[in-house]
């Protein structure tokens, strides 16, 4: 049997939860809201709330995991 490769991609493994309330800890919902303009982040925001819209919209969940990502480039550089 072949090893296990290991993924390339930062996402692997993590759930939605976790990634937003990564994001929330670093950035927190205002800045959110700025950067991912999308109503769940910018009106009354909660990660519950946050998860159902994003679970059900493909196009949000995206611009989430690219952010995410954006995120994780970023520190790396600092």
């Amino acid at each position: 049997m072949p090893p296990e490769s290991k993924s390339n991609d930062p996402l692997h493994g993590l759930t939605l939860e976790k990634m937003v309330t990564h994001l929330v800890e670093s950035y927190g919902w205002e800045t959110l809201g700025e950067e991912i303009q999308i109503n769940c982040f910018m009106h009354e925001p909660s990660v519950k709330s946050s998860l159902k819209f994003l679970r059900k919209t493909p196009w949000a969940r995206t611009k989430v995991e690219d952010f995410y990502k954006y995120s994780l480039r970023k520190n790396k550089l600092k």
